[in-house]
């Protein structure tokens, strides 16, 4: 199973590195590259109407402003699309997320936070999904699950509750 990771720009590098951090923890392969929707058109739609052929099983598209990207990518694959909007402009990533969020019915695109959060959280969502015919995934999964959990109980350090 392998993950591409796809960004509009090389500025959104920074960003989208947050999401191969995430699923090198989980032991998947990535592969990132830079193709824009309104910039490389062509290679977009022959990217993606060939990545199921090429063994992907997800892909997580990053863009900012008017981020057409993770609609572009989704209009041409029947693989789940999962959206980072990055905020490159004076809008703070407002645009993007509202272009990603707001596909027309029939062409999905799940959607995340704005920047780094949204990454690694695209990363995990691209895990659950594959967790769900991958036992061991979903145990890898499972165990991120309580390291978390652990870690915020560490933190406690003796607060007490009122």
């Amino acid at each position: 199973m392998k993950i591409a990771i796809i960004m509009g720009s090389k500025s959104d590098l920074t960003v989208m590195e947050e999401s191969a951090a995430v699923l090198k923890q989980f032991g998947l392969a990535c592969e990132m590259r830079i193709l824009s929707a309104h910039r490389t058109p062509e290679e977009v739609i022959a990217f993606s109407s060939r990545a199921r052929d090429e063994g992907y099983s997800a892909i997580i598209a990053g863009a900012g402003m008017a981020a057409h990207l993770a609609g572009v990518i989704a209009a041409h694959t029947t693989l789940p699309v999962i959206g980072v909007p990055i905020a490159s402009s004076s809008l703070g990533g407002l645009d993007a997320l509202l272009a990603m969020v707001q596909m027309p019915p029939g062409i999905p695109v799940a959607t995340m936070g704005i920047g780094r959060a949204g990454a690694k959280n695209a990363a995990l969502l691209a895990v659950e999904i594959l967790a769900l015919t991958d036992e061991t995934l979903k145990r890898r999964l499972v165990q991120y699950r309580t390291d978390m959990k652990k870690s915020v109980l560490e933190e406690d350090d003796g607060i007490k509750n009122f």
